[in-house]
């Protein structure tokens, strides 16, 4: 090995892996569970959970702002977003795609700091693309069309 060469090891063995969960390209391990719930299983499969971190991913590196998705239930889906947002991680700089498939629903809310880029007009785009894919029944679809619609916005000129 030649001086300044970085070996790096996954922390825990691909094998070792609960249901769900999937060590990046770089090394972080990406898993899903419900929010406040042990980790009972994942709503997707696994390649699909390695397209959505892909997704979230490019969308933070392009970004610079951090993408959270919560899919969930919720009686008032909107107050349940404003309650969301601010314990999301870097919640005043990030975007938080909520969505609601028993209320037939999905909120999308920026943080303080990103909310100059991610405006009102940037996030009923992400909406927009989302609805179709979730009308033939694609959650996955949606979610990363409205990701990737968003940074897109994001990042225009």
């Amino acid at each position: 090995m030649a001086s300044g060469d970085v070996i790096q090891r996954p922390v825990v063995a691909p094998e070792d892996l609960p249901h769900g969960a999937a060590i990046t390209s770089s090394g972080r391990i990406s898993t899903v569970r419900g929010l406040g719930q042990p980790f009972t299983g994942a709503p997707f499969k696994d390649r699909d959970l390695i397209t959505l971190d892909d997704t979230l991913t490019g969308a933070l590196r392009a970004t610079g702002v951090r993408f959270t998705v919560y899919i969930g239930d919720a009686a008032d889906p909107a107050a349940a977003t404003d309650a969301l947002l601010p314990t999301t991680p870097d919640a005043a700089d990030s975007v938080l795609i909520a969505v609601y498939p028993n209320q037939r629903s999905i909120e999308i809310r920026s943080g303080s700091s990103a909310a100059d880029r991610a405006t009102d007009r940037v996030l009923q785009l992400g909406v927009t693309a989302a609805v179709s894919s979730f009308g033939q029944g694609n959650l996955l679809d949606g979610i990363t069309s409205a990701v990737r619609v968003i940074a897109n916005a994001m990042i225009a000129p």
